[in-house]
């Protein structure tokens, strides 16, 4: 069995104090320990135990995983990528700095980063010929809506826990028969609340797949939606109109930085909580464990899609039985990066693209095929993967509906419990080394770098579309 990894938090641990407003003397008084003790915590120089984490959440009321050394890893991770940027490039910051920085002054590695991006998104506009110069930064150096909301998201590994308990009471309630969700809450929404649901034709929806009319209290489908898509629009409209208050509590205490962003978030957490209701937690868990996360499998079972099965999978943190940490990536044919999310641990890269030697990227030359690859990061970690492409639903002036990849995997050690590695050779496996972009990939010589070199200048996130308003509606 291996040891029990110590918890050197002290950085986190003196900011929460200071936060708090409190002396070492008090904090120790509530905490039970003595004064020098907590200098001793707070200087590193003790490891954190089980039991003052759960002291600390208890009598400050706080989330545990706010003081997490996975938030340091994550920090490291993203002064890598900044610092790979050719403007570092003659500095030759080594790993080890990057760590003690983001261990010791996360404050300071959290405002690098920040302006990082500013400058990113900046000097990206000025390439579009959009606003003015690299340096003038002023205002605009705000992180955008998409981004604050995704950074918040990650910070809770994408998972809430009341909002999957609520998920789960609006199933039992409706008690629906294998992949009858969308008929049960077709009924609710129209006995409990008085709304009607009709599927219009999609010239009258020109901008969008769904509509609610509040005052008429009728609920607008396109019929370009597909089954599953029309079945998570029916669970959001139930999650906006039966727990409004829960949705603007936690956007309260989320403390967003303005309006555009608080909204933004509400309606994530809403489609959070839509697909809670739609694959409740442990009967979903369930089902992915005993068919060895067969996705398509899983998608039938629960009347859903390729991409809302993968994006639940990412949820699966529940302390009393959790699921198999996934990740997942949304990319389109150009590289842009459309929907991250991580249960787990993955390097996503902030400010680049997929590396392009990830098959999620030649999933486009095989529509609709699972193709799979174990990967490995600059950092030695290896991933099991797997990529498919699906279609997202355009508006009626769109051309054509749009082809989209999606990328799922998790690590290795798990990747027994997946059907799609039945019959690979795991503990000797073939692997392919690649960046999270390769722009930040640290190997000298990255043969797809060498090979393809105009194929590694991948965009950045298009930051107004970054996080969709209606996610699980595709496919």
């Amino acid at each position: 069995m291996a040891p029990e990894r110590k918890l050197f938090l002290g950085v986190r641990l003196k900011r929460l104090r200071r936060d708090l407003g409190l002396t070492q003397t008090r904090m120790a008084e509530d905490l039970g320990i003595s004064p020098s003790y907590l200098n001793h915590l707070e200087r590193n120089q003790r490891p954190l135990t089980a039991q003052i984490l759960l002291r600390l959440a208890q009598t400050y009321d706080i989330d545990v995983r706010s003081l997490s050394s996975d938030a340091d890893a994550a920090g490291a991770r993203d002064l890598a990528e900044v610092l790979a940027d050719p403007l570092f490039r003659d500095l030759a910051v080594p790993r080890h700095e990057m760590t003690e920085v983001a261990q010791e002054a996360p404050g300071v590695a959290d405002a690098l980063v920040r302006l990082y991006r500013a400058y990113s998104d900046r000097r990206r506009l000025t390439d579009l010929g959009v606003g003015g110069s690299a340096t003038g930064l002023g205002a605009e150096a705000a992180p955008a809506p998409s981004d604050w909301v995704r950074d918040f998201i990650q910070s809770q590994r994408n998972f809430f826990p009341e909002f999957d308990e609520m998920g789960e009471a609006l199933a039992a309630e409706l008690n629906p028969e294998p992949q009858g969700f969308a008929a049960a809450a077709r009924l609710r929404l129209s006995e409990q609340h008085g709304v009607q649901v009709r599927v219009v034709p999609s010239e009258l929806l020109p901008d969008s797949v769904r509509r609610y009319d509040h005052h008429r209290r009728r609920l607008l489908l396109s019929e370009r939606l597909g089954a599953p898509g029309r079945a998570f629009a029916l669970a959001y409209q139930l999650a906006l109109l039966e727990h409004e208050g829960d949705l603007a509590a936690l956007v309260a205490r989320a403390a967003p930085p303005d309006d555009p962003t608080g909204r933004l978030l509400k309606v994530s957490l809403a489609n959070y909580l839509a697909a809670a209701g739609m694959m409740p937690y442990e009967s979903f868990r369930e089902a992915c464990e005993a068919g060895g996360h067969d996705i398509e499998l899983i998608g039938i079972r629960f009347g859903a899609s390729f991409e809302q099965v993968c994006h639940r999978l990412t949820t699966l943190s529940r302390p009393t039985a959790r699921g198999v940490p996934f990740f997942m990536l949304r990319v389109d044919a150009a590289g842009n990066i459309s929907k991250r999310f991580a249960g787990g641990a993955f390097p996503f890269s902030r400010f680049g693209g997929a590396c392009p030697r990830w098959k999620i990227h030649a999933a486009f030359r095989s529509p609709g095929k699972i193709l799979t690859q174990i990967v490995e990061t600059p950092d030695g970690a290896r991933y099991f993967t797997l990529a498919r492409t699906v279609w997202r639903v355009a508006s009626p002036h769109a051309e054509e509906d749009s082809e989209l990849a999606i990328g799922v995997g998790c690590e290795l050690k798990y990747a027994a419990r997946l059907v799609y590695a039945r019959g690979l050779d795991l503990a000797n496996p073939a692997v392919t080394e690649i960046g999270p972009a390769c722009r930040v990939c640290e190997r000298p010589a990255c043969p797809q770098r060498a090979a393809e070199p105009a194929n590694c200048v991948l965009t950045i996130d298009d930051f107004t579309k970054s996080i969709s308003p209606y996610p699980f509606a595709a496919a």
